[in-house]
């Protein structure tokens, strides 16, 4: 699950910038009961490429990644793997020497995981340790690799670029914090000479890689309401791109797609989610935060479908693979949605534990999905 903490607890762990984080999601389980499974005829089967386990997450948000057909997987007692991504096979397993809070990031050479207290740790592909830097505060969300440089942002809204051979710290940009923020893992992205920044208050910034200089900020959701609380609309999840367009979804905010070189909105419509979004040549698909999982055309933002049976059962980021969308909740299940309506056209659980905020991965025709309590499970459905 997302970091527990409790709606009616707004005052709690403190960032080091002096604001608050809370999950607001973690009622929905006792105050709104998830939706019941709804009965359907399969029309794809769901086989289990292969299966490895790497340990519990321990309510922290670890995603997958992949880079040169080796998985990179993490758990929050300090355990990496790189797992074969054709076979499941482990071809090495290492502890990481102290607690891991996000995780993994990689470039095929460089595998990068954040530890407690804001400790990055960078390995090589051979599960060698490379070196270790400090962030300026705990780090929730797994470092971006890309392009020389491995990139975090903490949850104090510094963002560091350090230097992926030495681990010597190339740029800082500070930003100043919302009085509270979501305690989720907002992602980056790297594109070419970019980086992408999902946001606390809403805001999309790209970043220029040489130096940390803005090319671009856009707002995704803008604060509304009287309180605190309902002026919280972090952007979840991590930006996603495709083609010249780059789109985020923002909690209590809007869902948009934007012109990546400029900034410039090409779309945007009312949605508040607090994970991030899957997209493919033709739509953007989003999980709402009531469990609603909507395809918006890519180029005009229209409606394409609403898949509205899994209200409260908690949802991960979507995935859109090989013509089909699949995403997870938190009873474990991962549901197979037709690309074209919505409609369901398959279902699977792997352990029986949470699947919710990390961001499943594509490989071909194969979706990896990280759960809870640690299984990395690589599904194919024909």
């Amino acid at each position: 699950m997302r970091i527990a903490v409790k709606l009616g607890c707004i005052a709690v762990a403190v960032a080091l910038a002096g604001c608050s984080s809370l999950n607001p999601f973690s009622h929905k389980e006792t105050r709104n009961p998830p939706a019941p499974l709804v009965d359907f005829k399969p029309t794809l089967t769901v086989r289990t490429v292969w299966s490895a386990s790497v340990g519990k997450s321990d309510g922290f948000v670890f995603s997958p990644a992949l880079a040169n057909g080796s998985i990179y997987a993490a758990a929050a007692k300090g355990g990496l793997e790189r797992i074969d991504a054709a076979t499941g096979r482990s071809i090495w397993r290492i502890d990481a020497g102290t607690r891991l809070t996000a995780g993994v990031g990689t470039d095929g050479t460089i595998v990068a995981v954040a530890g407690e207290k804001g400790m990055l740790l960078a390995f090589d592909a051979d599960g060698k340790l490379r070196w270790k830097a400090q962030a300026s505060s705990e780090v929730l969300s797994a470092p971006a690799v890309g392009q020389g440089l491995v990139i975090v942002r903490s949850v104090d809204n510094r963002i560091a670029a350090y230097d992926v051979e030495s681990g010597t710290r190339r740029w800082i940009v500070q930003r100043t914090a919302p009085p509270l923020t979501l305690r989720t893992a907002p992602g980056i992205v790297i594109s070419g000479a970019t980086a992408y920044v999902a946001m606390p208050g809403g805001r999309l910034l790209a970043l220029t890689l040489a130096n940390g200089g803005p090319r671009w900020e856009v707002a995704v959701g803008d604060p509304r309401g009287t309180t605190e609380l309902e002026r919280v609309a972090d952007v979840s999840g991590a930006p996603v791109l495709a083609g010249r367009d780059v789109c985020a979804v923002a909690y209590q905010g809007r869902i948009g797609c934007f012109d990546a070189m400029t900034g410039a909105v090409r779309w945007g419509r009312e949605l508040s989610s607090d994970v991030g979004l899957g997209i493919d040549d033709r739509f953007v698909y989003a999980a709402d935060d009531k469990g609603n999982v909507t395809a918006f055309s890519r180029e005009s933002g229209s409606g394409a479908w609403r898949n509205s049976k899994l209200v409260n059962r908690d949802l991960s980021t979507p995935v859109a693979f090989d013509g089909k969308v699949a995403v997870g909740d938190a009873q474990g299940y991962i549901h197979f949605l037709s690309r074209e309506d919505g409609a369901f056209v398959a279902r699977t659980n792997p352990d029986g534990s949470a699947i919710t905020a990390a961001t499943p991965l594509v490989d071909g025709k194969n979706v990896i999905f990280q759960t809870q309590a640690g299984t990395v499970v690589a599904l194919a459905a024909n």
